[in-house]
């Protein structure tokens, strides 16, 4: 991270669904940041392509009235690997996501790491992907209540076949000072992927003993990762 990007307070926080879910993902999270008095705004990703993804995360940030921490989980991770430069963004906030380097194969350097079992669960109709209810549950959401599990499930997003294809063309963390949370009970990413991310970006990194979507089985802890970043600190207030 570049001498001039340390993060400035931050009033404003936008937060990035990934794959198979949608801004509902964050609801947890979200009450948490507006009693600490943070505008929050979450996208809604057309999961269609890497450059759709973008400019609908760009149209959150543009919106933004003053310094705004980026907040990722999952594939989102790459969106704003790739809209992180956006001159309001202070800090960026990875949760269990991905954080390619600029061009970058994600695929390859994934397969450097032990195969999650959601991999197995995908089901593809029409150009598109989804995860079967089964590893939705067991491998996606594993930890959370089956009702709340299960109405996920009802909202994920589809997915386009060719969405991790896309690459980046800059990667926003080496500009940014970033947070990486790391999800050690992971069925969707392995968590030996996350440490190896979290440390080559130098994150301000936690672990969180948690399935892929930690958002939501700690919110508390995720929200308060993420207030660090809108003071731009290292350590809890």
């Amino acid at each position: 991270m570049s001498d001039t990007s340390s993060a400035q307070p931050a009033r404003n926080v936008v937060l990035v669904h990934g794959a198979y879910a949608d801004g509902s993902s964050w609801s947890d999270v979200i009450p948490l940041l507006q009693r600490a008095g943070l505008t929050v705004t979450a996208v809604q990703n057309p999961l269609t392509s890497l450059a759709d993804d973008v400019a609908a995360t760009n149209r959150a940030l543009d919106r933004q009235d003053g310094p705004t921490v980026l907040v990722s989980h999952s594939w989102a991770g790459t969106i704003i690997s790739e809209a992180g430069n956006h001159p309001r963004v202070t800090a960026l906030v990875y949760v269990a996501a991905r954080a390619p380097d600029a061009g970058e194969d994600y695929a390859a350097l994934a397969a450097k790491y032990p195969t999650p079992p959601a991999n197995a669960g995908l089901v593809h109709h029409d150009g598109y992907a989804q995860l079967s209810e089964s590893a939705f549950l067991a491998d996606f959401a594993g930890g959370i209540e089956e009702t709340r599990a299960r109405a996920l499930y009802a909202v994920q997003g589809p997915i386009a076949k060719d969405l991790f294809q896309g690459r980046t063309t800059t990667a926003a963390w080496r500009d940014r000072q970033c947070y990486y949370s790391i999800s050690t009970q992971d069925r969707t990413t392995a968590p030996e992927l996350e440490r190896f991310l979290a440390d080559r970006m130098n994150a301000t990194t936690i672990e969180v003993e948690s399935s892929h979507l930690a958002m939501v089985t700690h919110p508390e802890t995720i929200a308060d990762l993420i207030l660090m970043a809108t003071r731009g600190t290292r350590s809890p207030a």
